[in-house]
């Protein structure tokens, strides 16, 4: 008798040259994934080689019903862990019928921005940091936690070992193998300082592939919790109180910065970024503010600082950067729910083409 997973394992390529392309895109509310899938005639690996697609706008938020028609345009191409073999994952950002993005499509503007002459020669990298909450499904509580109670204080669970300290390590490894399958620059993962809470890191990525390859991380990291049936949570601040919230420290350099005399770079770019500091705040995610308290390893919303290896600066320089004259910084404002187009490209525009 045949199961479910005997079908889902099928290998298509012993029968045929078509695949699975899933094209996935950012949903109305702005954090939220969609993704449906189409059958092509064979293997695809130039995003241009793809076509185009609609989808219904109105049910998504982000069309009226009167007219509802939105259109997909492939960007960037992952290998698919879930269906494996020649099938793809495909990133897509969306477009009305006339050509223009459409609000919720942060791609396009971003995608000017690492375009332009100036950010290009500077070959900006990026590492993300995405912290997330894995949370039980019918009580919308960490994973780990007694329902509707605690668990012990913070402090055993960072980079923890034991099934008393670590809660959906399972889910964790699964996410980084898939992802690295995937071929997404994924450097790393760790276990949190709230229990339930995780980590993975994307990067080094150049200019707009760092949004692509963080946008479908999470995309893996959703659909292998739907597999679990445990519920994600990019909340910055899951859980009030003396908890850490979840935030995605971005990690930045410019190739003037990794040069030697870098490190005067690197502190002019803090200057400007102080000096906008209110904008950045501003496009930094939803419900910052019950993050950023200047508690909890992070400084507070409304003032800006910054420091060598400060965990509750608003950006930090790390020590080997400083000894050596030249690196990166890290900028710890990003809430867990940041959109990383706009995030990354506004860092690139501050700190390249802004002039104050």
């Amino acid at each position: 008798m045949s199961l479910l997973t005997d079908f889902v394992n099928l290998n298509l390529s012993d029968c045929t040259d078509k695949i699975i392309a899933e094209y996935i895109w950012v949903g109305g509310s702005g954090i939220d994934l969609r993704s449906k899938a189409r059958t092509l005639s064979g293997p695809v690996s130039d995003p241009s080689k793809l076509p185009k697609w609609d989808y219904d706008g109105s049910s998504t938020g982000q069309a009226s019903g009167e007219d509802s028609e939105v259109i997909l345009y492939p960007q960037a191409i992952f290998k698919d862990p879930f269906r494996r073999g020649n099938n793809i994952l495909v990133m897509c950002d969306a477009y009305t019928p006339a050509g223009d993005p459409i609000p919720t499509n942060k791609r396009c503007a971003a995608a000017k921005i690492f375009s332009h002459p100036d950010v290009v020669a500077e070959e900006p990298w990026y590492g993300i940091e995405q912290e997330y909450t894995l949370l039980q499904k019918d009580v919308k509580w960490p994973i780990g936690w007694p329902v509707g109670g605690f668990p012990g204080p913070q402090g055993p669970y960072y980079c923890g070992v034991g099934v008393d300290k670590a809660f959906g390590r399972d889910i964790v490894d699964s996410h980084y193998k898939a992802c690295l399958y995937a071929g997404i620059s994924i450097s790393g993962i760790n276990g949190e300082v709230m229990p339930g809470q995780w980590e993975f890191q994307v990067g080094p990525t150049v200019g707009i592939s760092a949004g692509d390859e963080l946008w479908v991380a999470r995309y893996v990291l959703e659909r292998i919790t739907e597999i679990a049936g445990v519920v994600l949570s990019f909340d910055p601040k899951p859980i009030q109180g003396d908890w850490n919230g979840a935030g995605a420290h971005t990690n930045y350099s410019t190739k003037s910065m990794r040069c030697d005399g870098g490190y005067e770079v690197i502190k002019k770019a803090i200057e400007k970024l102080g000096a906008r500091h209110t904008q950045h705040i501003a496009a930094y995610g939803e419900g910052n503010e019950r993050r950023l308290t200047g508690r909890h390893e992070t400084a507070d919303i409304n003032t800006f600082i910054w420091g060598v290896a400060n965990r509750g600066a608003s950006i930090r320089v790390g020590r080997d950067t400083e000894k050596g004259g030249k690196g990166y910084f890290e900028d710890r404002r990003p809430a867990s729910n940041m959109d990383p187009y706009i995030v990354t490209s506004m860092i690139a525009e501050t700190t390249i083409l802004w002039k104050p």
